[in-house]
């Protein structure tokens, strides 16, 4: 990477990945989440985002695309998307109501 200071948007792109690889290597399960890792990363590191989701299994089966039992990088993407959008529909119903 460049010797710069990153942006602030640099910067979470590189913390989403870098917690992606985090998790990941924790089990051996190169660039690739395990059903077991993915309960450990949102638990440990999204529990605000994803506590009223239910239940986690039924999200790593809507994100596993290819039923592979693993979340790889584009599935984990999915997540990250999927969160993105849910805070920027909150964030428009806040200004609609206003």
């Amino acid at each position: 990477m460049a010797a710069e200071p990153l942006t602030e948007m640099e910067a979470a792109i590189e913390t989403i990945m870098d917690t992606l690889h985090t998790y990941a290597v924790s089990e051996d399960w190169g660039f690739c989440l395990s059903f077991k890792v993915f309960k450990k990363l949102v638990n440990q590191e999204l529990p605000h985002f994803l506590k009223d989701m239910g239940s986690l299994d039924e999200k790593m089966k809507s994100l596993d695309v290819n039923q592979d039992s693993e979340l790889k990088f584009n599935e984990y993407w999915r997540l990250i998307g999927e969160l993105a959008k849910a805070i920027w529909e909150e964030k428009v119903l806040v200004v609609l109501k206003e």
